[in-house]
């Protein structure tokens, strides 16, 4: 088909009012096929199963439909095999598909957008494409939350300093400090399936805002499309995009999961820190200064955060001063989510390899955890427990210790029992106990605390809901 065949298509498929085609500029800022005809596999879907309930009700014939359906698989092989020629003419994924059908089968094609409009079948193209990218999504961070729970079982007894303003605070185990990020992916899984459960409603008969006056069954046509049910508002079902915000909304705020766990890998690989180190596979060299080991992919998990919540906000002000029913600004509304879910993709895998890639320094990380004086508050604690003291003067005695030692220039464990009385006198040798990094850590039995015995029963759970989540 030539260009100016395409435009005269174009303007056909716009109906008689239309004469002409449009302005150069124009056809440039109307077009969308350079980025929606990422829609092509859920668009041909719909359409199918639009054909086949005119077919059930009679709208239309069941050779009609069985052209369509053939013509429609056809259209599919040659998208699929790069052989399709898409046309910025006819404007986007759906005059595209629907032109070259009427090149295959004819004028049966033509009656395939009865009792439809591309409002609704732009609308349920686009809630199977993000249902789709949900799903993708959900199984690649179950990936990422398998790697986490490897190193949190394989480390549940090993010691590290927790910090708070990154200061040295109290022991905990590394495996404790895997399975708080095994909670936080938790959760956006979690939104994405609530985010899904809201989506899971199909626009399509919505037709252009009004619904249709043909005898449509819009229940069938959602189960086909594994739909839970039809939107029940048809100015609703062709306007709404909450699905697409709360999918962007969901991967906002796991990016900036993941970029949180990409700044602690940046800190952990420094030479400062060297907690951990990862390998040639996930860092990058200097082009000057030869011994350098740079985490790239951690910085630029950290970098791409900012582009997912770019994308957001995009679509949020797109949205927001829209009204009843759709606009053409709604056109804008792939391309941030399409950007968002190769964004995300690229982020969790960079992560999950790294995860699975990095060498834990256990020394580094056991002479670090008593730096600091982190058994304070375990001084205080044995006070309370074994003196019957109050916690605000145990607190104060602590305090005093850790002054004494850091006067001395020496640890807490190695302050004398004789410099420990002059303090308190109620402390006995039994309390020097409680100063070892073991010791400190083993105590955190309350549920949730970074005990190994809890790590590793954390890690039991959580590997046996990811096996339960299928």
């Amino acid at each position: 088909m030539t260009d100016t065949n395409k435009t005269s298509a174009a303007s056909a498929m716009w109906g008689g009012r239309f004469a002409g085609g449009p302005a150069a500029i124009m056809q440039r800022i109307n077009a969308s096929i350079d980025f929606d005809k990422r829609l092509y596999a859920q668009d041909i879907r719909g359409s199918k199963a639009h054909c086949r309930m005119l077919v059930r009700q009679a709208i239309l014939t069941e050779a009609d439909g069985a052209a369509i359906l053939t013509g429609l698989d056809k259209v599919l092989a040659e998208i699929e095999a790069g052989d399709f020629p898409f046309s910025a003419a006819l404007e986007d994924i759906h005059m595209n598909v629907e032109a070259r059908l009427a090149e295959i089968i004819g004028e049966p094609a033509g009656r395939l957008h009865t009792a439809r409009s591309r409002n609704d079948q732009v609308a349920t193209d686009f809630r199977l494409w993000v249902r789709d990218a949900m799903d993708g999504m959900d199984t690649a961070l179950k990936g990422l939350i398998a790697a986490l729970l490897d190193r949190a079982d394989e480390h549940a007894a090993t010691v590290m300093p927790g910090f708070t303003h990154l200061q040295a605070a109290q022991p905990v185990t590394f495996g404790h400090h895997m399975m708080a990020y095994v909670e936080m992916i938790g959760r956006d899984r979690g939104r994405l399936a609530d985010a899904r459960k809201r989506l899971n409603e199909s626009p399509l008969g919505s037709a252009a805002l009004a619904g249709t006056s043909f005898p449509t069954d819009r229940h069938s046509t959602a189960a086909e499309l594994g739909f839970d049910r039809p939107m029940r508002n048809s100015l609703d079902g062709v306007s709404d995009r909450d699905f697409a915000l709360e999918f962007l909304s969901a991967c906002s705020i796991c990016a900036i999961h993941l970029s949180r766990l990409a700044e602690e890998l940046v800190i952990w690989t420094s030479a400062q820190f060297r907690f951990v180190k990862l390998s040639d596979a996930f860092t990058t060299g200097s082009s000057i200064m030869p011994q350098k080991r740079n985490p790239d992919a951690a910085e630029l998990i950290r970098a791409k955060t900012g582009r997912v919540i770019g994308d957001l906000t995009a679509l949020l002000l797109v949205m927001k001063g829209l009204p009843l029913a759709y606009s053409k600004d709604m056109q804008d509304d792939k391309e941030p989510v399409f950007e968002a879910a190769d964004t995300m993709e690229l982020a969790i895998a960079a992560m999950t390899g790294m995860i699975g890639d990095m060498t834990v320094n256990t020394a580094v990380l056991h002479a670090a955890a008593g730096a600091g004086f982190t058994t304070a508050t375990d001084i205080a604690d044995w006070c309370v427990r074994a003196l019957k003291m109050p916690f605000r003067r145990a607190h104060h005695v602590a305090g005093s210790l850790v002054k004494l030692a850091e006067d001395k220039g020496i640890g807490l464990e190695d302050l004398t029992l004789a410099e420990m009385q002059a303090i308190e006198p109620g402390i006995t040798e039994d309390a020097r106990a409680v100063l070892t990094v073991e010791s400190s850590v083993a105590s955190r039995t309350s549920f949730g605390g970074t005990a190994p015995i809890r790590v590793k029963e954390a890690v039991a759970a959580a590997r046996a809901a990811l096996a339960g989540a299928g």
